[in-house]
């Protein structure tokens, strides 16, 4: 698997959407995490940019 160089993650209020992408751009992964699983997984991934966009309802 190539190695991830940026992690974009779109907030909401239940879900988080995170994709991976390697230096290149290509995509490396793409998951669907509930808040309990988000911390983990990112805990979990190496040295990267992350980058997070949320959308006017997660806030709340």
């Amino acid at each position: 698997m190539p190695d991830v160089n940026i992690i974009g993650v779109d907030i909401a209020k239940q879900v988080f959407q995170v994709h991976g992408a390697s230096k290149d751009g290509s995509v490396v992964f793409r998951k669907k995490l509930n808040r309990a699983q988000f911390l983990p997984f990112i805990a979990s991934q190496p040295s990267c940019v992350v980058a997070m966009e949320s959308c006017a309802t997660a806030h709340g």
